[in-house]
């Protein structure tokens, strides 16, 4: 995310310029961070649901493998990757609505 801020430094004071709030552009980049960190935690979980189903049924000493995925597990795992999402997006997008517009503007 503050990769994303730097790079749109100028978009930012473009915003600014022509009005935008500082409370625009940190839930610009706040929903930006929790969108991609939701679809990356749904990612996740998808991709542990077929791992699990893959392994299952796979012999292992006398028994066999039977992963279990739960919902609470799966809200967990969803509601962490969110977490971590805002976490980290919240420095980003208060340096992004910090900027001062004129400033971003001549950015290079």
């Amino acid at each position: 995310m503050l990769v994303s801020v730097t790079e749109r430094t100028r978009e930012i004071g473009l915003r600014k310029a022509v009005g935008a709030r500082r409370r625009d552009i940190l839930l610009q980049f706040l929903t930006e961070a929790v969108t991609l960190s939701g679809l990356g935690g749904l990612i996740g979980v998808g991709l542990g649901i077929g791992v699990a189903n893959l392994i299952r049924g796979i012999p292992v000493g006398t028994g066999t493998l039977r992963p279990v995925v739960s919902g609470d597990v799966i809200a967990l795992a969803l509601t962490f990757a969110v977490a971590v999402g805002v976490f980290f997006g919240i420095y980003p997008a208060a340096r992004a609505a910090a900027l001062n517009p004129i400033e971003a503007l001549r950015y290079e």
